[in-house]
């Protein structure tokens, strides 16, 4: 599957709700754009902890992220509760393709989509290694589409 202009809940596998906060937005009243990323990185981080058992303070091979991108679609604001859909798009040998949409409680097309590449190194050299097999069995509840 690829990102499409009318991403919908039913094309993500796992979903995080994910509150906005007042901070959140911006002099205009809607969340800032740097802000999405954010979300991108918590729903990607909180599963990868709770289903990869990430240890994110001592593992010795971690996820940097390589490249990243995000449409938006509809302005978020808060107080609104954020459901950030995510799903793999692509499973490397080290690296990985999170699709991402976000979604507010009462709609069923995203508001932002986008994608996030994580490239897995060890922490102490920072170069390329195969993603931890614990992570990537995770990873593979999250596939979609065919490869």
């Amino acid at each position: 599957m690829a990102l499409e202009n009318n991403e919908t809940r039913d094309r993500f596998v796992h979903f995080l709700a994910i509150p906005t906060r007042w901070m959140d937005n911006d002099l205009y009243g809607h969340v800032n754009n740097v802000v999405y990323y954010s979300y991108f990185d918590t729903v990607i981080n909180q599963y990868l902890i709770a289903q990869g058992g990430l240890d994110i303070a001592q593992a010795p091979v971690i996820g940097i992220a390589a490249e990243s991108l995000c449409r938006f679609r509809r302005e978020l604001t808060f107080p609104q509760v954020v459901e950030a859909g995510l799903r793999v798009a692509h499973l490397g040998n080290s690296s990985v393709r999170y699709e991402i949409g976000l979604f507010t409680q009462d709609q069923e097309q995203a508001a932002a989509t986008g994608y996030f590449v994580h490239v897995f190194v060890r922490r102490d050299t920072n170069k390329p290694v195969p993603m931890p097999p614990t992570i990537r069995q995770a990873l593979e509840r999250l596939r979609v589409g065919a490869y």
